[in-house]
């Protein structure tokens, strides 16, 4: 009886809110009968999918309740406590389904997952925007008439009384729990999109239903939510700005698709690429830090080419892939490499395998974190990883080792320790140069992650003491590595490439917060190139067209990034962004993209990292714009695919 009334109150509520939202923006709605309908059939079926979820926790507590415990104090207390929790949730999200309406007039989404991530500038603005004391008040006011009349009403009661057998309550706890598990396994939140009236397929979604969905498929429509140009004056733009001499072209004129000549004798060494994780550049002695916690990689940028003034895309591992992989400016929402529709892309591994490489992931950990496994698998490259006798069913489609127990002498959560990984590495590059085929690995490393432990005995701080110890061990490590590397045939022939993921912290008080945005980046054992400090501003994207160029290669190229080399004073940029704002960096300006289609221009001083705002300029809102809506209409229309389609 309990389970019933809660699921009128819900449904009443639901329709009500749904109602309120028409009335909201009646003049935007299809007004058609079939319009109409669709809302509210539509609606009613969302909101029983959602209402289930909570009847599956209250059918599997009445069926696991025995017979004479039903109605005693303490099934008492349970019931009232938890009828008392279920309405608090659905009061509270109905609250906040009128704010977040009022501001972007949709359904929870994707944002709204968001802001659990920037909780203190959420809880600020609402604070500011709301007279929350007295909000939250009335929330709970609400909860408690509702008990009351409910309790008046007599359900609590009649619940205490019901003596019915197990047999009669498994039947209605199995069809709440069935309906639940479907909308679970086989109906997806796009389903409620039948209509071509934005606003009648936001009516027809439910926000609780829709806010979990966003954390399953949390994307962010960019021409819905984002300042857009034509596309041909945008694909225009970019294709002005990744020229670079005399390039030839590719059609159609919506790609970016082209053929890259570089000048001087091809070269193909074996090359090894280490993705260092949460490395900032303010870590390192070279960008002025003086706590030696990085010697080696110092002592690298003494005698390779170092890029000293290099940014970061994003704020995650899997944003760093995918700026490096697929040399793109970070699209909004999550990452491609954890989105449909990212296998078989155009990404550096092509201009290797057109070149005759083998490629290789490396992971410490678990490849099915973020998908890991699945992106580089569908993207040709041969995965190492430790599977911990998890083996992905269908996701893996090329070769998989795993590292195996004795293979490791220390492992945390995040897997195994960067020792481990690379001598793992060492290990499978004598298989690959036994072959006589040049290789290209690439290495994802753990130990500078949370929570910093590492095998004891190996530098002057303590494992699991913090990030420093964890930075510092990260280039013990890779000394290591480099000193048995020496020791092989193939270490004259193979190019060491350095670059963090992302910085170790990127938050701040500023819309996008620049310098935790900057990272390192070096070129090592590459011949006959002198040291070289590079200080032109650039991006993750940049790396390896620019090695590219370095040994020579001529290719075809879909890649947004350029040789650092050629770029010119005017047009050097950086790209950084999170999950909401995208960012365009040349010289001290800044210029964000943010939803709800609004645009700031800041002037970034980094003499104290701050962003003070300008008038908008026009141009560089342009080119902003451009860049961005490239990105995200290329992989939106299978423009970032390996094959050009016809």
């Amino acid at each position: 009886m309990l389970v019933k009334t809660f699921t009128l109150i819900f449904l009443c509520l639901s329709f009500i809110l749904r109602l309120v939202f028409l009335i909201w923006n009646f003049s935007e709605v299809d007004h058609g009968v079939l319009g109409f309908s669709s809302i509210i059939l539509i609606g009613l079926f969302y909101d029983l999918g959602t209402v289930s979820f909570f009847g599956a926790v209250a059918a599997l507590y009445f069926m696991a309740m025995p017979k004479k415990f039903i109605g005693t104090y303490v099934d008492r207390i349970l019931c009232y406590l938890g009828f008392a929790v279920g309405l608090l949730i659905i009061y509270f999200s109905f609250f906040a389904e009128i704010t977040f309406w009022s501001e972007f007039h949709r359904r929870f989404n994707f944002i709204a997952v968001d802001y659990l991530i920037y909780t203190y500038e959420v809880v600020k603005n609402i604070n500011e925007s709301y007279p929350l004391p007295l909000l939250i008040g009335g929330i709970l006011v609400g909860v408690g008439v509702t008990i009351y009349f409910v309790e008046k009403g007599g359900i609590f009661q009649k619940t205490f009384k019901s003596k019915h057998s197990f047999k009669k309550r498994i039947l209605p706890a199995t069809i709440v729990l069935g309906i639940m598990l479907c909308f679970t396994l086989f109906v997806k939140n796009e389903y409620a999109e039948i209509s071509e009236n934005r606003y009648n397929n936001e009516l027809a979604k439910a926000g609780i239903y829709s806010f979990f969905a966003a954390f399953r498929n949390n994307e962010l429509n960019y021409s819905e939510f984002y300042r857009t140009e034509k596309n041909e004056e945008a694909f225009l733009k970019v294709n002005e700005n990744l020229r670079e001499g005399q390039e030839k072209r590719f059609e159609p004129s919506l790609s970016i698709r082209r053929f890259v000549k570089n000048e001087g004798q091809e070269k193909k060494p074996n090359v090894i690429f280490i993705c260092i994780e949460s490395l900032s550049a303010k870590y390192l002695g070279t960008f002025g830090n003086r706590e030696n916690l990085t010697p080696t990689l110092d002592s690298l940028m003494q005698v390779g080419i170092s890029f000293d003034n290099l940014f970061a895309t994003g704020t995650r591992t899997v944003r760093g892939m995918e700026a490096i992989t697929l040399s793109i400016p970070p699209t909004p929402g999550r990452s491609i490499v954890k989105r449909p529709k990212n296998q078989n892309l155009f990404t550096i591994g092509e201009v290797f395998k057109s070149k005759g490489y083998s490629r290789t992931f490396f992971y410490g950990g678990d490849g099915y974190f973020d998908n890991m496994d699945k992106y580089f698998s569908g993207n040709g490259f041969d995965i190492v990883d430790r599977g911990r006798g998890f083996l992905p069913d269908g996701d893996i489609v090329t070769t998989r080792k795993n590292i195996e127990d004795d293979e490791v002498t220390f492992e945390n959560a995040w897997g195994v320790c960067d020792e481990d990984i690379y001598r793992k590495v060492i290990k499978e590059s004598d298989i690959y140069a036994a072959s006589g085929r040049p290789f290209f690995n690439f290495i994802m490393t753990t130990s500078n992650h949370k929570p910093f432990t590492y095998p004891s005995g190996k530098i002057d701080i303590p494992s699991g003491s913090g990030r420093n110890g964890g930075i510092k061990y990260t280039d013990f490590a890779i000394h290591e590595f480099l000193m048995e590397a020496k020791k092989k045939p193939w270490f004259d022939t193979t190019v060491f490439v350095f670059m963090a993921d992302h910085c170790g912290s990127s938050a701040g008080r500023w819309e996008l917060d620049v310098a935790n945005y900057r990272i390192p980046a070096l070129i090592v054992n590459l011949k006959g190139i002198k040291n070289k400090h590079v200080d032109k501003l650039c991006s993750q994207i940049d790396i390896f067209p620019t090695l590219f160029a370095q040994l020579g290669w001529d290719y075809e190229s879909n890649l947004f990034g350029k040789d650092i080399f050629k770029i010119t004073k005017k047009d050097e940029r950086a790209f950084i962004g999170n999950y909401r704002k995208l960012g365009l960096l040349k010289s001290d300006g800044l210029m964000v993209l943010g939803d709800q289609k609004t645009a700031n221009f800041y002037h970034w001083d980094t003499s104290d990292n701050s962003l003070d705002p300008l008038p908008l300029n026009n141009k560089f809102l342009k080119e902003t714009i451009s860049y961005f809506q490239v990105a995200d209409y290329l992989y939106n229309n299978h423009g970032l695919t390996v094959k050009m389609n016809p």
